[in-house]
């Protein structure tokens, strides 16, 4: 979030970016951990801001897929489109997170590891009403931009590629790529991913 301002930065900035130097400093000994584990299933969580940016009133998308316990894939960005309400812009993470989903499903099965992925691959979102659109069987958007979104999360809904399921707000693993959180709350979500000490 903070390479958003690199072409005009300010005080607030230089700050900001100080911190970033200061958590890296702090958590150098941190390593990405996996199980030995026979279920090498990968499962999602995806999660969005509303209108978090200060700017322009867009939000930010944040997902994270992990396999054997530990993070393998993760993304933070700004919406390309401004959604008009908090529903709208946890779909448009569904939507983005199904889209990464689809190449996981791909890529697993491409390394050979497990011959297939033949379960549903589960996406978990901490919207209620966007994880009742992804299972709606017709649009209640006016907008063609979340339309295209909708069938295209509906359609890998149906054809039983993906499962997105509710989770609440305080276990959604992807929180901290899109906001801020308490210091205890980030160090809990952290050890999730399976970032632990070496």
């Amino acid at each position: 979030m903070l390479g958003r301002y690199l072409s005009n930065p300010g005080s607030q900035h230089w700050k900001a970016a100080k911190k970033v130097l200061r958590y890296l400093e702090g958590t150098k000994d941190l390593m990405l951990t996996y199980q030995r584990t026979s279920l090498l299933d990968v499962v999602g969580f995806c999660d969005a801001d509303f209108a978090g940016c200060i700017d322009d009133k867009k939000s930010t998308t944040g997902y994270i897929f992990m396999m054997a316990g530990g993070a393998v894939s993760w993304k933070s960005v700004k919406q390309t489109l401004t959604a008009s309400s908090t529903m709208e812009a946890e779909y448009v993470a569904c939507y983005e997170a199904c889209c990464h989903a689809m190449w996981m499903r791909n890529f697993v099965s491409a390394l050979g590891v497990v011959d297939s992925i033949s379960r549903p691959l589960k996406l978990f979102c901490d919207n209620s009403a966007a994880v009742a659109f992804s299972k709606n069987t017709r649009s209640i958007s006016r907008s063609k931009h979340i339309d295209v979104k909708f069938y295209f999360v509906k359609e890998k809904v149906a054809e039983s590629l993906i499962d997105i399921e509710h989770m609440s707000t305080k276990s959604m693993l992807a929180d901290p790529l899109t906001k801020g959180l308490p210091i205890i709350a980030f160090q809990e979500h952290v050890s999730q991913m399976g970032l632990l000490e070496a």
